[in-house]
C-alpha cells in the first residue's frame, strides 16, 4: 500500500482530470492508480454517494466498479484491473467538476481529522477482508437503485472504507463496519 494522502488530494486530482476533459473512467483509474486502492474506490463511491447518484444507472456503473476493484483488493493484487468495456464509460465532465468542487470543501475539513491509527485494521489480511465487504456494498447497490439515494449507503460505507486504506485511519473502518450492517438491513427489509 502507498503511503497516507489526504482526500482534498484524491479529489483535486480527480477535478484536475476533469477540467482537462478527461473523464472517461479509464482516465480516472489510469490518473489514481499509483495511489493504490482508496483513491479508486472513493471516487465511484462519492459519485454514487452524492447527488450525481441520483442519475438512473449511475449507482449501477459505480456499483460495478467498486466491486471489481475492491474484488481484486480482497484477492491482494498489488493494482486494479479495469475491463476495457468500463474503462470507455464517460462520466459528464460538469457533473465530476461540479461534483468535486461540492466535496471538496468537506474534504478539506475533514481532512484534519483523519490520521494514520489503528494500523492493524489497514494492513493485510484486515484489509483483505475489508476489501471483500466494499465488493458486497458494490453489488449492493445495483438493486438499492431502485429506491432513489438508497444507493448511497452502501456508498457512504465504501467512501469511508477507500478514506481509510487512502489516509490509513482505521476507526474508520469501525464506521464503514456500521454503515454496511445499516445497508444490510435495508437489503433484508427489501426482500
Amino acid at each position: 500500500m502507498n503511503d497516507a494522502i489526504s482526500v482534498s488530494d484524491v479529489l483535486q486530482r480527480l477535478q484536475d482530470e476533469a477540467k482537462a476533459g478527461n473523464v472517461a473512467v479509464g482516465t480516472l483509474v489510469d490518473a489514481l492508480n499509483s495511489r493504490g486502492f482508496g483513491p479508486l474506490l472513493l471516487a465511484p463511491a462519492l459519485v454514487a454517494m452524492l447527488p450525481t447518484g441520483g442519475i438512473p444507472g449511475v449507482p449501477t456503473v459505480c456499483g460495478v466498479l467498486i466491486f471489481l476493484i475492491a474484488l481484486q483488493g480482497s484477492l491482494g493484487m498489488p493494482s486494479p484491473w479495469v475491463p476495457r468495456r468500463l474503462r470507455r464509460l464517460a462520466i459528464q465532465q460538469q457533473a465530476m467538476i461540479a461534483m468535486t468542487e461540492r466535496a471538496m470543501p468537506v474534504a478539506s475539513r475533514l481532512d484534519r481529522w483523519f490520521r494514520p491509527r489503528l494500523g492493524v485494521l489497514t494492513r493485510a489480511p484486515v484489509s483483505q477482508l475489508v476489501a471483500l465487504f466494499c465488493a458486497i456494498s458494490g453489488l449492493a447497490m445495483i438493486p438499492l437503485e431502485v429506491i432513489p439515494f438508497a444507493s448511497g449507503i452502501p456508498a457512504l460505507a465504501v467512501t469511508l472504507v477507500a478514506i481509510s486504506m487512502t489516509t490509513r485511519d482505521g476507526a474508520l473502518v469501525v464506521l464503514a463496519g456500521l454503515a454496511v450492517a445499516s445497508g444490510a438491513g435495508l437489503l433484508i427489509l427489501m426482500a
